[in-house]
């Protein structure tokens, strides 16, 4: 990410919030970092300002467009299985 201006898209109270964000802008190709606010890790229970999740700023329309569709669960077609 280096060179490209950073900007926060969204908040999480829990990092595993966070994960499954930052997994699905990932599997839409888009870089993510996660910069909790933990103490670096070293107190988990320490929450201040919760958890950014971060992207390129040219990419941050598309990552909100990602985040606030419902995600869907769309059967594979049986009949196409061989």
């Amino acid at each position: 990410m280096a060179d490209s201006q950073l900007v926060t898209i969204r908040m999480f109270l829990m990092r595993m919030d966070a994960d499954l964000a930052a997994t699905a802008l990932t599997a839409a190709g888009i870089d993510v970092l996660i910069r909790p606010d933990d103490c670096g890790g070293m107190r988990p229970h320490m929450w201040y300002g919760g958890i950014e999740l971060l992207v390129r700023e040219e990419d941050a329309e598309q990552a909100e467009r990602i985040l606030s569709e419902p995600a869907v669960w769309v059967p594979e077609d049986e009949s196409n299985q061989s």
